[in-house]
């Protein structure tokens, strides 16, 4: 990459990689920047519980509430609603434009979520497709 290059997406940041890795070869930090790094902010925004970061208890979607409910227009509504706070809240560098439940699975208990936004800076389009398990943890064998 350029400098020129580089100059024009810095806005879009950088930071550790996540999940937090090191590299073999020379046993530094993994980073990532740019879109890698908004889409890796999302997941963690999406992936974290109210109440699991000790110094911002707010932090996070919560959408692990909803687990365990059946799966119907209500809870799509309770979870796009859920999605466009967190996000408009925690990522600034992104506008969401729409949160679309793009996929049940039902008997597997997964709803794809489709995220449409755009970098606020550059007002380039992208997409993002968040796996939810509503029924997480329930696929451990049964007793015989």
């Amino acid at each position: 990459m350029d400098n020129t290059a580089h100059n024009e997406t810095a806005f879009l940041g950088s930071g550790w990689a996540f999940p937090v890795s090191f590299s073999a070869d020379n046993y530094m930090l993994n980073l990532s920047a740019n879109e890698t790094n908004i889409n890796e902010s999302i997941n963690v925004i999406l992936n974290t519980r109210k109440g699991e970061r000790t110094l911002e208890s707010e932090f996070g979607s919560g959408i692990q509430q909803f687990m365990f409910r059946k799966i119907d227009s209500t809870l799509k509504g309770e979870i796009i609603e859920a999605i466009k706070f967190a996000l408009l809240r925690y990522e600034p560098r992104i506008l969401v434009q729409d949160v679309k439940v793009a996929s049940t699975d039902i008997t597997n208990g997964k709803i794809e979520i489709l995220i449409s936004y755009i970098y606020s800076k550059t007002n380039t389009r992208h997409n993002y497709v968040f796996p939810f398990y509503v029924k997480e943890g329930t696929n451990l064998d049964k007793k015989k």
